[in-house]
């Protein structure tokens, strides 16, 4: 297996929860366990197709924990792992930039809505 080089740390980062969708779902799971259907209705700009795809890399990469039960109609609950959890600060931080963004364009006259703020 060849050599796998990085210019700087936050190339690796970026492999693995960079895109327009895996730091959105990481967030939501930081705060609780949730349901596929949860998820989508948390992201509604999401594709069905996306959003599975998006949790396998994010499982692959040990990220993310899928927990099947065994029922029917079947039941799947994502969670962070221990591992995922350790993203915490960083998404956070990446929630209140974002937020005080948000807050600096609205004060710059710009016609802008922020339906949630992060509770942590």
């Amino acid at each position: 297996m060849p050599t796998k080089t990085y210019h700087i740390g936050v190339e690796a980062t970026m492999e693995i929860i960079g895109g327009k969708w895996k730091s959105i779902i990481l967030c939501h799971l930081r705060h609780h366990t949730m349901r596929t259907s949860e998820l989508a209705r948390a992201i509604p700009q999401i594709s069905q197709k996306m959003l599975t795809q998006q949790l396998r890399e994010l499982e692959a990469a040990n990220i993310v924990a899928r927990r099947v039960y065994k029922q029917v109609p079947p039941k799947v609950e994502y969670s962070l792992t221990d591992y995922g959890q350790s993203l915490s600060g960083i998404l956070h931080e990446l929630c209140v930039w974002g937020e005080d963004n948000i807050d600096r364009r609205e004060a710059a006259g710009e016609a802008i809505t922020l339906l949630s703020r992060d509770d942590v």
